[in-house]
């Protein structure tokens, strides 16, 4: 009890010096915590959509797939006769056809412009039915009756100013058709984005489907008397072979894993972000009570003096770093529930709905939280915990705050960081020279994590050379003061090491995702001057090509051609007696001048010439092929036939890797054309090739009409590119500035520790002279150099890292390395911004001190 006393009254007289490392903590649980109320909350709330929307059996074609035709393949339907069959089961007391699309294109006829989501979520028309568990109920006007009319979800009419009487177009694979909105229907559940769009049964199967009689799936909602599992074993039965049939449970299942995934990954990568800032709140937290033990040197001193064993103050310590996890714990689980409000409010910012009274903290979100605030500051407080009491009695003579450290002991880590840091960088060699990717990922994650750890051990050995030459460079033109600064942070190479440590690790994820995302867009860039030859590729957002868009980009005036590319679904027979589903890549012959692949053995153009296939040479590696092997294809409808390899495509590029190519007009001789899938790219080059300019102005008015066709020159397509993974790097980036704060919040601790430790030094420097306006200089360049330190070491070992990572993509075709430079220098002075920034608070408490009183302190 008397250990618990004195270690409550040690916190609350220590309370400010605590208040930081308690934000960090705060901090790393808040992220934790928020990142697990956020994901079980989507997660329960799309289970709760499911669940209540699903039918109690639901039918499908066998190969219905994802039910989207995207990648430009006729859908696959349901005769109209299996909603009569199933109908007739007993206990079945309704049947609902279903006849939807995803590969829509919702336009509003005034603006020309897309009105669907841009969060990624699918536009989806349907006919409209009315289940006993529909997600959206008719709120305003009433249901589409017959041609001409449609229903729109009351999310895509607000954000598109539509209303009852306005027109809608409707862009479908099989063409574009205009409705007027006879009504609005609610989401009675959960939006998870999507725009919807209703239309009368006849019309949907016209125009969504291609031909009339014909469904995607069918729901079936039995009348109790049979559960869902006789009732779907009645279906299987009835109906036979080629159909996929799910309970309500099942299909909820289904939905509920393709949304799980990408939650899971989400996750992942949150918490994931979350174990570094923990990391850097670690070397915080650290400092904090290795500085507050080197004050108290002459309190803990005379406790052994009059009695306390090392076991009680070794206890004392580590009780004051449970009361600030459970503190910090307590508002990092507080501060996580209004983090996961904040992504909610982002997720619906994007166009997802997700309502905040249906938060969902689970008990074991707490439970994590607090375990890791608590399991944290008793780690990072157990060193400074043995160091407490290992002080021997006679140590109360001493004055306070000194801080031993033994020769040996320094040489000893030395020796050890110097190891790790030497394995790790024979790791990141040996990834950068590897051969396989798989090998050379397992020897990239090894050296990140030992040269890591290695930079962290040697941090005070790095402290004592690296300060004093950025000493020399920076601080030289402050003369005394400067040199004061440069002494101070060389004071303590283990202390200025731990510090500089915290903002290493955020610098180094920064440089080495730098290195990594420019190298990537140096990489493609190269491979589009060296391999695409079109000058301008045309991509459709809703997947596939409606017919009448490819014809609007082949009557373009100034084309010298377009060449079409479809995605085949076929099988293939080998000759070692496997069957492969693969994917056939079918186009015009110019192809082969639009896009140059590289090739092992043949030409890519004999493919079109002879009627016969290339294949990737890892799938030929794998499957024993070589150059005019034959190869047993069976197309969509059951046409067979035998293609001869013309060309071995390399894997050393970046487009097209392992794709499979076949001529256009062989594809049409063996698939059936109301199974022939439609476009999903299409290429072009202008007659001109030498001032293209003309076409592509003529091409972009082409497909005006178009809103979902994006027509892009080689130099659009570099900054797609670019854009694309700018917002990546960007996002990743915002992670990452969340272990930096708890960096800059952990060199504002270390300085405000560091003024108290030198009450009495500051006070006689007062004395001596040095001016309020001196002294808070002094501190400043003091965190400054602390901060380039970091810096340094951080983007040194990030640039490392990221160039051991594009060696190991240079094994995908991105050979390219590309140090960003702009963005390193960036960096570096943004470190001493934040090095000058953090030193504001403590400088100016610093020059506050009373002179008499700094000098009278103990």
């Amino acid at each position: 009890m008397t250990v618990l006393k004195t270690s409550l009254r040690n916190f609350l007289a220590h309370k400010g010096r605590m208040a930081l490392s308690a934000v960090a903590v705060l901090l790393s649980v808040g992220f934790v915590c928020g990142t697990l109320v956020f994901t079980d909350t989507v997660n329960a709330t799309f289970d709760k959509l499911f669940a209540t929307t699903s039918a109690d059996v639901t039918v499908k074609p066998k190969d219905a797939g994802n039910g989207n035709n995207n990648d430009g393949a006729p859908p696959v339907t349901l005769p109209a006769a299996t909603v009569e069959k199933i109908a007739a089961e007993p206990g079945v007391r309704n049947v609902f056809g279903v006849a939807a699309s995803t590969s829509v294109t919702l336009v509003d006829p005034k603006t020309n412009k897309n009105i669907g989501p841009t969060s990624g979520a699918p536009t989806i028309a349907s006919n409209w039915t009315v289940t006993p568990n529909a997600a959206l109920k008719l709120t305003s006007g009433q249901a589409p009756k017959g041609p001409g009319q449609a229903l729109l979800d009351a999310d895509t009419a607000n954000k598109a100013h539509l209303g009852i009487g306005d027109e809608v177009k409707v862009m479908s694979a099989f063409g574009t058709f205009t409705q007027k909105i006879t009504g609005i229907a609610t989401f009675q559940t959960t939006n998870p984005g999507a725009a919807m769009v209703f239309l009368d049964t006849p019309t949907a199967q016209r125009e969504l489907l291609g031909k009339s009689g014909v469904f995607t799936s069918v729901d079936a909602y039995g009348d109790g008397s049979r559960t869902n599992d006789q009732l779907k074993s009645q279906a299987v039965a009835g109906l036979g072979g080629g159909y996929q049939v799910q309970t309500k449970a099942e299909a909820a299942a289904e939905n509920k894993s393709s949304v799980g995934s990408f939650l899971n990954v989400l996750k992942d990568s949150m918490l994931g972000f979350a174990g570094i800032a923990v990391l850097v709140g670690i070397f915080l937290i650290v400092n904090t009570f290795s500085m507050l033990v080197a004050q108290r040197t002459r309190e803990i001193g005379l406790m052994r003096a009059i009695g306390a064993s090392r076991r009680q103050v070794n206890r004392s310590v580590l009780i004051e770093a449970v009361l600030l996890g459970v503190l910090g714990s307590a508002l990092g689980v507080a501060g996580g529930i209004g983090i996961a409000m904040g992504l909610m409010q982002l997720m619906n910012g994007m166009g997802m709905h997700l309502d905040t009274s249906e938060l969902t903290v689970k008990w074991s979100t707490p439970a994590v939280g607090g375990a890791v605030g608590i399991l944290v500051t008793i780690v990072s407080a157990y060193l400074p915990a043995r160091r407490a009491a290992k002080i021997s009695p006679m140590a109360a003579l001493r004055d306070a705050g000194s801080s031993q450290t033994t020769g040996k002991s320094t040489a000893l880590r030395s020796v050890i960081g110097l190891v790790l840091t030497g394995a790790g960088a024979a790791s990141l060699v040996a990834a950068g020279a590897a051969k396989a990717a798989a090998t050379g990922s397992m020897f990239l994650a090894v050296g990140v994590l030992l040269t890591l750890i290695g930079f962290i051990v040697i941090g005070p050995l790095l402290a004592a050379g690296v300060v004093r030459v950025l000493g020399a460079v920076t601080l030289r033109p402050f003369g005394p003061i400067g040199r004061m600064a440069q002494r101070n942070a060389l004071r303590n190479p283990r202390r200025t090491g731990a510090t500089a440590a915290a903002l290493m690790i955020g610098l180094a994820l920064v440089s080495g995702l730098s290195v990594v995302g420019s190298s990537m867009v140096a990489s493609a860039s190269e491979q589009i001057d060296k391999s695409v030859g079109a000058d301008f590729i045309i991509s459709n957002d809703s997947g596939a090509f409606t017919p009448d868009a490819v014809k609007a980009v082949k009557s373009t005036q100034g084309l010298g051609h377009v060449t079409e590319y479809k995605a085949v679904p076929v099988t293939l027979s080998l000759a070692d007696g496997k069957k492969a589903k693969q994917t056939l890549t079918a186009t015009d012959p110019t192809y082969a001048d639009d896009l140059r692949v590289p090739v092992v053995s043949g030409r890519v153009k004999d493919a079109y010439t002879t009627g016969g296939m290339t294949v990737g040479e890892a799938f030929a590696k794998d499957h024993g092929l070589k150059l005019g092997d034959t190869v047993g294809v069976a197309f969509p409808g059951g046409r067979t036939t035998d293609l001869k390899i013309a060309a071995v495509t390399s894997k050393d590029t970046t487009f097209e890797q392992g794709s499979m190519f076949v001529g256009l007009d062989t594809a049409r001789k063996y698939v059936p054309s109301d199974l022939l899938p439609q476009d999903v790219m299409l290429f072009a080059t202008a007659a001109d090739h030498k001032n293209a300019q003309p076409a592509y102005d003529a091409l972009k008015a082409s497909v005006r009409d178009f809103p979902q066709v994006q027509v892009r020159n080689q130099a659009d397509y570099k900054k797609l590119l670019q854009d694309q993974l700018g917002q990546l790097l960007n996002l990743v980036y915002g992670l990452v500035g969340l272990a930096i704060i708890v960096a800059v919040l952990g060199v504002v601790n270390t300085l405000a520790l560091s003024v108290v430790e030198r009450t009495r030094e500051i006070g006689l420097m007062r004395a001596i002279g040095l001016s309020r306006r001196q002294l808070r200089r002094m501190i400043r360049l003091e965190s400054v150099v602390i901060a380039l330190f970091g810096a340094v070491i951080g983007l040194g070992l990030g640039m490392g890292w990221g160039t051991a990572a594009q060696k190991l993509l240079a094994l995908q075709g991105l050979g390219t390395l590309a140090i960003p430079w702009s963005t390193i220098a960036t960096v570096f002075v943004g470190a001493a911004v934040v090095g000058l920034l953090a030193a504001l608070a403590p400088a100016f408490r610093a020059s506050r001190m009373n002179v008499l009183g700094a000098i009278a302190t103990d």
